[in-house]
């Protein structure tokens, strides 16, 4: 080969390979500690894209979220020896969350987080008839709520994605077009924080929230009943025989109950009392004690990987659920796992269920002119 020749094919070489070491990283490509592939994502849902986005903080820790149902997908946190564990359950491709029965894994929830009993609710005098999805009740906005849409998604950098989506009026039976924005923030301190916003045109209810299902102990590990749980609340609102509030107020103190001291999760589940029965285990909101932001209003901690998380939130109440309901029946979860009964806990910040029909409730009224908003911070320690 001819000295000159050799020259230019060296240089060309070395011009491809900076280009290639220095082209703009993608915000949603694979990083080697996620859990989900993009390509089981990149498809179209109602003619809309959906996508698999990552973001990112300094000390190496990542959220993955998808725009389909705003879901967190994964979330690795440093234990106590700063290995990268998945605290959140899900699956690794969009299909599965798709199926008949998916338990809300990581999803935003809205219209109406939690449930409304037998689907109706009056406003100005008018009777609204919603979707039956959970026997004779309305379950976390209906068959047509927000975790089965796709969003609208903006990421702003490594740390933060903006998600909106519009709810048209009489989507699932709602009144009123909504407009809701949703911005998840990841910080360097391990603090996801997740900003609600929403405007309507009519009057309208709302109550929004995330269903994220934790397992400190990483996900896919078969229990949470060894996780010592806080809960900043003197009071919890009974629930029928369907999960649907009774309207009363009780107080925590000498019952299964009562999280004002941490005791582990499994230590009072099994006890001989009706509200645990109706629940399979615990499913109740707790009426949370005066605060605001910047207070703590619950903390979780597993005492295998030193992995704590604390919750900060504005809203009034906390929905605290054992996860009851799964089964552990098949291996559909990530990397082929299987998520048995009580493998993981949810902590759903929100306005009281069914407040639409509890007048002693706070409001879940949104207004033409107003802006509901609403923001919540799980932070993660070791």
């Amino acid at each position: 080969m001819k000295k000159n020749n050799y020259q230019f094919m060296l240089a060309a070489v070395l011009v491809l390979s900076f280009t290639a070491c220095n082209q703009p990283q993608k915000n949603n490509v694979d990083t080697a500690d996620s859990t989900a592939k993009t390509s089981a994502y990149q498809t179209e849902v109602d003619g809309k894209k959906v996508e698999l986005f990552t973001l990112k903080n300094k000390s190496g820790a990542t959220v993955t979220i998808t725009n389909y149902g705003g879901r967190i997908v994964s979330l690795l946190v440093p234990d106590k020896n700063n290995k990268l564990t998945d605290v959140v359950l899900g699956y690794d491709s969009l299909s599965s969350y798709r199926k008949k029965g998916e338990p809300y894994f990581g999803a935003l929830i809205g219209r109406y987080g939690n449930r409304i009993g037998k689907g109706k609710f009056k406003l100005d005098g008018k009777e609204y008839s919603l979707q039956i999805n959970d026997g004779v009740n309305t379950l976390h906005g209906g068959f047509d709520g927000f975790f089965g849409k796709v969003w609208d998604a903006k990421q702003m950098g490594d740390d933060k994605i903006e998600l909106t989506y519009t709810s048209a009026d009489g989507e699932a039976g709602y009144p009123g077009k909504l407009d809701v924005k949703v911005t998840y923030t990841f910080n360097d301190d391990n603090a996801l924080k997740i900003d609600y916003e929403a405007k309507t045109d009519k009057t309208t209810v709302v109550n929004l929230t995330n269903h994220a299902y934790f397992n400190l102990n990483g996900e896919g590990n078969n229990t949470i009943l060894d996780h010592e749980l806080f809960i900043d609340a003197n009071a919890y609102t009974p629930v029928d025989s369907t999960l649907i509030p009774t309207g009363k107020i009780t107080p925590v103190k000498g019952t299964a109950f009562d999280f004002t001291t941490a005791k582990t999760i499994g230590k009072n589940i099994e006890d001989k009392d009706e509200q645990l029965k109706f629940g399979k285990g615990y499913d109740h909101n707790f009426a949370l004690n005066p605060h605001d932001e910047n207070k703590a209003i619950a903390k979780v901690k597993s005492t295998s990987t030193g992995i704590i998380l604390e919750v900060y939130t504005s809203e009034p109440g906390l929905q605290f659920y054992s996860g009851n309901f799964l089964t552990g029946e098949t291996k559909d979860g990530k990397g082929g796992k299987s998520y048995p009964h009580r493998s993981a806990i949810c902590l759903e910040t929100q306005h009281f269920p069914d407040a639409p029909n509890h007048a002693n409730f706070a409001s879940t009224t949104l207004k033409p002119g107003t802006v509901y908003k609403s923001t919540t911070t799980y932070k993660f320690l070791k």
